[in-house]
């Protein structure tokens, strides 16, 4: 079922490092939901940037190494404003988030004047029947409490990458965090701005529960101090008290 909200030009943006045996699957999937596509090779040395080549009418940016998460989805709203697009929307590459879902951001944009519409993993999920990595879990939930209560946000989920932004709102955005703490930048400049924020549930996935981040940030509580360093950075930057 493609797309067709003539009235909100729509691209779908897909940042990809070293997706090999899910690239090829995913991309087919999403091309039964939408025509305007974009994928950030983020750097893949593992045939990923082979497989791409069997899509030639998807859009392809390709990184010299690996920039990193935050990059790749920078250069995704970047690509938005300079091709006009009204609405991107970004999924992983995975296979955790199910392209059939791009349907329930097509019937939300044009039901309301959000400016960014999120996914959310437990927003009405059972979690007592889920197999969810612990760490991954409790490091979500906590940090997104901490940008409810700060923030005066309702999320859910802080780190969902499955999501459609107003690309008038990204406009507004000064986003430079290039890794995975961007998410965090997102949201604090987000409520700065005071830009109106919708969840959706999407399904939780989890295909490999022990698959996980990269280098150090394979280490749970490393991560966990990354991510509240951003968070203190850019609360400091916007004017909020120091959360330490």
């Amino acid at each position: 079922m493609i797309n067709n909200n003539t009235q909100n030009k729509i691209l779908i943006g897909l940042p990809v490092y070293n997706e090999f045996d899910y690239v090829e699957e995913v991309l087919h999937d999403v091309c039964k939901y939408a025509k305007d596509i974009l994928v950030v090779d983020d750097g893949s040395t593992d045939g990923t940037s082979e497989k791409l080549k069997q899509f030639p009418w998807i859009d392809v940016i390709t990184h010299n190494g690996n920039k990193g998460y935050g990059k790749s989805l920078i250069d995704i709203f970047d690509y938005a404003q300079m091709h006009g697009y009204q609405w991107v929307i970004t999924m992983d590459c995975d296979h955790q988030h199910k392209a059939s879902c791009l349907s329930k951001f097509y019937e939300a944009i044009p039901k309301n004047h959000g400016d960014i519409i999120s996914g959310s993993r437990y927003l009405h999920e059972d979690l007592s029947t889920c197999d969810i990595p612990k760490e991954r879990y409790e490091i979500n939930l906590y940090v997104t409490k901490l940008l409810n209560s700060i923030l005066s946000l309702s999320l859910t989920d802080a780190f969902c990458g499955f999501k459609a932004y107003r690309v008038e709102a990204l406009k507004k955005l000064n986003l430079t965090d290039e890794g995975y703490g961007l998410p965090l930048e997102l949201w604090i400049q987000a409520a700065n701005l005071d830009l109106f924020i919708q969840e959706i549930p999407v399904p939780l996935i989890y295909h490999d529960p022990n698959r996980n981040f990269a280098g150090k940030l394979e280490n749970a509580k490393f991560r966990l101090n990354y991510y509240m360093d951003i968070i203190e950075k850019n609360l400091l930057l916007y004017g909020y008290a120091n959360i330490k």
